[in-house]
């Protein structure tokens, strides 16, 4: 199991009232939201194996050199373009809580990693490319993440908590394809072609004016790569391509020709483990555990947190 971490503590934070605080009144809705999920999650998906996956750079410099507009939009004050490592608009009540977190994750014995320079999408991503002997269950609500469903050498699929966990998704191949109408033998590398025609204002992509997600998906249903439906753009006796959609993806040349680094995660990112990923059975320090659950109120999630770990 590879959560996001990043994703599931902001959902986390919102999905929690701020009014869950510590004995001192520091909020602390995040851990809390947080912990109790990573007991849901090992208490109903029983992972031998699980790694919280980290964003050790949230708007990574290869992308941000490549598409400027990528997550700008998220820099404190919100610049139209900004460049790569000004940091991210994050609360001023969650930032305080994301070291008090990770602090819980070591104690417990859950390993963590990320990777230098890239985010917690790529280091799933890599974890999941480079796995071949489990299969592989993602957890996020960032639907870049689709695009690594797959069926071989091991089973990678994504559980999908984009409306929370009690509304989560299980997505394999098949259900990446039947929900965007893209091919199911290669869904997850469908998934971000049609995004980057389609595009995402959430990460600043702007995406081919006028083409939208259903004609996104037929265009990636007629080609068998994304370097294929880019050639087809200059070859004109390639009727796959209308006149109509042929002179949209031209006039979008240069957006096309730099996105695909952008949006395809990275599955050779230099991801570094603090731990085995073998999840314990049991606290790996229960003494400073317990610290920490007296310190920040924390005592119910890290009860129900000791108890997960002990039914795997």
């Amino acid at each position: 199991m590879l959560l996001d971490a990043a994703s599931m503590y902001f959902r986390a934070y919102y999905g929690v009232p701020e009014s869950i605080t510590a004995p001192d009144g520091t909020p602390v809705n995040a851990i809390r939201g947080f912990t109790d999920m990573v007991s849901r999650l090992v208490t109903e998906r029983r992972p031998s194996r699980l790694v919280a996956c980290l964003d050790l750079d949230w708007r990574p410099a290869f992308r941000v050199e490549a598409l400027p507009s990528y997550k700008a939009h998220r820099v404190p004050g919100g610049p139209d373009v900004a460049p790569a490592g000004l940091p991210e608009e994050v609360p001023d009540t969650l930032a305080p809580q994301v070291p008090v977190l990770l602090e819980v994750l070591a104690a417990a014995g859950i390993a963590t990693a990320g990777a230098e320079g890239y985010e917690a999408d790529d280091v799933i991503g890599t974890l999941a490319a480079t796995e071949r002997t489990d299969p592989v269950l993602a957890v996020s609500g960032d639907r870049d993440l689709m695009q690594i469903v797959r069926d071989e050498p091991v089973p990678v699929r994504l559980l999908y908590v984009g409306r929370g966990l009690a509304k989560a998704e299980h997505l394999g191949p098949v259900e990446v394809a039947e929900k965007y109408g893209v091919p199911a033998g290669r869904a997850g590398e469908a998934y971000a072609e049609m995004a980057m025609l389609r595009g995402d204002p959430s990460d600043g992509l702007p995406g081919v004016p006028g083409i939208g997600a259903k004609t996104a998906a037929t265009l990636v249903g007629r080609f068998d790569s994304w370097a294929e439906l880019r050639a087809a753009v200059i070859d004109r006796t390639d009727t796959r391509l209308s006149a109509p959609v042929r002179t949209k993806l031209a006039a979008a040349a240069p957006y096309l020709a730099v996105v695909e680094p952008v949006v395809r995660v990275a599955q050779d990112a230099p991801v570094q483990l603090d731990r085995p990923d073998v999840l314990p059975d049991a606290p790996a320090d229960p003494d400073r555990l317990a610290e920490l659950a007296e310190r920040w109120g924390l005592d119910s999630s890290v009860e129900r947190l000791r108890k997960a770990l002990a039914r795997t």
